[in-house]
């Protein structure tokens, strides 16, 4: 056993390959939408199968990764990932996108519990403040990966070459990490296991997340198939949410001397009001700066959330239980609008988004965080 810190370089890195997957992820829906010919009610239903692949992934293959490997467990699920993300692209129906999202859904998983707990363990034993900038790092990786697949499919670049090259960025994040010998924690975890004291600040996480997740996946299509823009504008919107995000998190660096509620809950109310002009939004550029309004306020939230339970000295169920019942609303997030958008209109389901987001401005003022 090593006394070693989790190396930051592959650790901050894996943050910002998983967010260029998802922003690509986002900026080609459309194009996935055309190639499987599904309705937005069924697409929302697919992308719940990421749920199906990465909650039970958290628990029952990360966390076990994590005591065995230690740092090391970010490798393994870059390694995962990589393979997983060249998938979804050929997929051509709904059945095949449904089983390549759960894929998906899997790598991903495994990936995000490793280097939370790297985040955390470095944390806890520096008493450094990493979080807000691991997460800013992965915003940074959203508005990478959305502009960069919006331009390319300006140019007519298919959506799987798109995936494959985010794909072998992932995997180059991986090797990076495949000499890191640190441990995270000792503690063994056999099976399934939650960690106490977490469950409520999981879910008020998890609540938080349907806007993020909701907004962030649908941001492009609203732009697209609503306000009618160009692809090479439709890209900016998880571009723009995933930037305005970062910048959040990378001022939540300096934001130390005030309360994690007051954080969440007055970040929240902002997410509330960015998701009201873009439901009302009557052109592109009054739409993107309803997402700029709610990634800055919603950015934070994952620091918090995650930061708790990074600092525990079982980082690794801590973090596994609080990352699975949040990403319950992260995940659920984009079927949720692409039901409502299904039987109402984009615009009703962004509504919803912002009486959620209230919801967890309300919530945030009586919930204790320590």
């Amino acid at each position: 056993m090593t006394d070693a810190l989790p190396k930051r370089f592959p650790t901050l890195a894996g943050f910002f390959v998983l967010g260029s997957f998802w922003g690509a992820w986002a900026a080609v829906l459309p194009s996935v939408q055309d190639a499987t010919g599904v309705s937005k009610g069924a697409l929302g239903i697919a992308m719940l199968f990421v749920a199906a692949g990465s909650i039970p992934a958290m628990f029952l293959l990360a966390a076990p990764a994590v005591d065995r490997f230690g740092a090391r467990a970010v490798a393994v699920g870059c390694g995962a990932f990589a393979v997983a993300t060249t998938l979804p692209g050929l997929a051509s129906s709904l059945p095949a996108l449904i089983l390549t999202l759960t894929v998906a859904g899997i790598g991903s998983g495994i990936l995000d519990v490793a280097m939370n707990a790297n985040v955390g363990r470095i944390e806890s034993e520096t008493g450094a403040r990493l979080m807000p900038m691991a997460h800013g790092i992965y915003s940074v990786g959203i508005l990478t990966g959305a502009v960069a697949a919006g331009l390319a499919r300006s140019f007519d670049v298919g959506r799987e070459p798109i995936l494959v090259t985010v794909a072998g960025c992932i995997a180059l994040v991986g090797l990076t990490a495949i000499t890191d010998d640190a441990r995270v924690h000792t503690e063994p975890v056999k099976g399934i296991r939650i960690a106490r004291g977490l469950i409520a600040i999981g879910f008020l996480g998890a609540a938080a997340f349907v806007v993020e997740g909701g907004t962030e996946s649908w941001s492009a299509l609203f732009l697209e198939r609503q306000l009618h823009a160009h692809p090479a504008v439709s890209g900016l919107g998880p571009g723009i949410f995933g930037g305005s995000m970062a910048l959040g998190r990378f001022s939540g660096q300096a934001l130390h001397r005030f309360s994690d509620r007051l954080l969440l809950g007055a970040g929240s109310a902002v997410a509330g009001v960015g998701c009201c002009i873009v439901a009302a939004a009557p052109n592109a550029p009054v739409g993107l700066a309803g997402f700029a309004l709610a990634g800055i306020g919603i950015s934070l939230t994952a620091p918090i959330v995650f930061g708790i339970a990074g600092r525990r000295p079982d980082a690794g169920s801590a973090v596994a239980t609080v990352t699975t019942i949040g990403y319950l609303g992260l995940l659920v997030g984009p079927p949720l609008v692409g039901g409502i958008a299904q039987a109402t209109s984009l615009r009703i389901s962004f509504l919803t988004l912002a009486v959620i987001a209230a919801a967890v401005a309300w919530a945030a003022t009586r919930l204790r965080f320590d």
